[in-house]
């Protein structure tokens, strides 16, 4: 059941060891009339914090991104769904534009939240980091997470827009925190680029991660966030490199 006299909203999580940042993202949240975690049998206290704030809390062996995602989705019960990370945090004002939206019942299926990335405790304002829109707020009956490996994403049947008031995604608190995720996101990107017959070699290797870095620090500025900035796009360059050298490992003979 949705909680009464409430805003008219899921919010959806899927977690796995998120004791860091869960009771944050929980606490941020306010009064929706439903919240539901889908958790990968943590190891930690998530799954313990979590049933403070919400009784909807399932345990689900990890199936996948997408697969995840769209379990959380399928399982709430309210006519909107917010999906939401554990390292994400919405704002008062973000809350109250949700909700004039959901009570306007106007003719939207979904709507583009603006994130604020953080990069070591800095908000990250160049590079193609900001305003970062991504779809979050979605009528369920029209939505559907696509099914990709990585990089997954909602889409919605019908007309969408965008909101003005921002998401905080307090990501890669630190370098470790970015190359343990780095190591999982390239693995399942060179599976996806290996699925759709993509090729690499050396020539991929090098003109791919290098466009990311002038990508990012020279065309869209990231230079502008200091050694923060030089720092991301450095990375961002690695984890491309990454990507299509796993992508050529997985075609070499290893026999």
């Amino acid at each position: 059941m949705v909680r009464e006299n409430m805003l008219p909203v899921s919010v959806v999580l899927v977690t796995k060891n998120e004791e860091k940042n869960i009771r944050e993202a929980l606490e941020s949240i306010g009064g929706v009339s439903e919240i539901i975690i889908v958790d990968d049998f943590s190891t930690d206290k998530t799954v313990e914090i979590s049933r403070e704030f919400t009784e909807k809390v399932f345990q689900i062996e990890w199936k996948g991104y997408a697969a995840q995602k769209q379990k959380a989705i399928d399982l709430a019960e309210g006519p909107w769904v917010f999906l939401l990370d554990a390292d994400e945090r919405f704002t008062n004002p973000l809350f109250e534009e949700i909700k004039r939206i959901v009570a306007h019942k106007g003719d939207y299926e979904g709507f583009f939240v603006p994130r604020r990335n953080f990069f070591l405790g800095k908000w990250i304002r160049h590079g193609g980091w900001w305003p970062d829109y991504t779809l979050r707020l979605f009528r369920k009956k029209t939505a559907h997470v696509e099914a990709r490996k990585v990089h997954e994403k909602v889409t919605v049947r019908g007309k969408t827009s965008s909101l003005e008031n921002p998401l905080e995604h307090f990501t890669y608190r630190t370098v470790s925190d970015y190359l343990k995720k780095m190591e999982i996101y390239s693995r399942l990107a060179a599976e996806e680029l290996r699925a759709k017959g993509t090729k690499s070699g050396i020539m991929t290797m090098c003109t791919h991660s290098a466009f990311t870095f002038v990508k990012m620090y020279l065309f869209r500025l990231g230079f502008l966030d200091g050694i923060h900035g030089f720092v991301l796009a450095v990375l961002y360059s690695y984890y491309t490199f990454l990507k299509y050298l796993k992508l050529w490992e997985a075609s070499v003979d290893k026999s």
